[in-house]
């Protein structure tokens, strides 16, 4: 059993207080391995509240450089970061937050062929990167490692995020088992756009992204319902939501063989 400091008993009360985590869900986050793919719109904020709710390992997975156009919404960032590694400022800044979390660092680009290596040993991956490549890499490693992954996405004043559970799922029988990130996008679109292309409200990065790591604590913890299987969409500009259910297709190139 995990056992807290003093110092741990008073900054993680506010958890230990509710009851769909108390001591048990506290123990469990400090036990977790979370891997962050992008460390960037999506990333930072994710990274800082898992961060500050103890999630004992975070696992930072980014191959860029901090510029000057990433500070309008990547707030893990400051100025004299311009330049330099975000994955190694990211985890300095974290390492200052919270002493309890042991960061590791990782200024790799991910791809197919690194992908299972750089996701093992994590038991949730948030992926926040703006490419279908790589979110395809990410996807097709978190089912064959059979780790759950949250995924984020936005574009000027719309974001969306999702839950998969494919790879946890993949031995149950067929009826029981949850889609994967390609069940929902099969291929990339031909139309695709990037933030860099259509421009991001910057305080839409940081809804995002906390969802992003409130799913995390909420599926660490055992606490809620899970958005898996379902992906829920957020318009900042006339502030609502809604959420759709995802349905597993059996053609899918990367659940659909099992």
């Amino acid at each position: 059993m995990t056992t807290f400091s003093a110092d741990e008993r008073e900054r993680y009360a506010r958890h230990i207080l509710l009851k769909e985590i108390g001591g048990p869900g506290q123990q469990r986050l400090k036990a977790a391995t979370v891997a962050i793919v992008g460390a960037g719109g999506l990333g930072a904020p994710a990274a800082l509240y898992l961060a500050a709710a103890g999630v004992g390992r975070l696992r930072l997975i980014d191959d860029d450089a901090v510029s000057l156009s990433n500070l309008q919404r990547q707030i893990v960032y400051r100025g004299a970061d311009v330049g330099q590694s975000k994955v190694e400022r990211a985890r300095a800044v974290l390492a200052e937050l919270n002493a309890h979390v042991e960061v590791e660092s990782m200024r790799q680009r991910l791809d197919d062929a690194n992908a299972a290596y750089l996701l093992k040993g994590a038991d949730l991956v948030l992926d926040g990167t703006d490419d279908f490549t790589t979110r395809f890499a990410v996807n097709a490693a978190c089912h064959e490692l059979g780790v759950t992954l949250t995924s984020g996405a936005v574009g000027r004043w719309h974001g969306q995020i999702a839950t998969f559970k494919s790879g946890p799922t993949k031995t149950l029988p067929v009826d029981q088992r949850l889609p994967c990130y390609r069940c929902f996008v099969p291929s990339a679109p031909p139309d695709a756009e990037t933030c860099a292309q259509v421009g991001v409200v910057g305080a839409l990065t940081g809804v995002i992204g906390s969802m992003m790591a409130l799913e995390a604590i909420k599926e660490l913890a055992e606490a809620g319902e899970s958005l898996a299987g379902r992906v829920l969409f957020y318009d900042g500009l006339d502030a609502t939501s809604r959420s759709v259910k995802l349905t597993r297709d059996p053609a899918c190139p990367v659940c659909g063989h099992d």
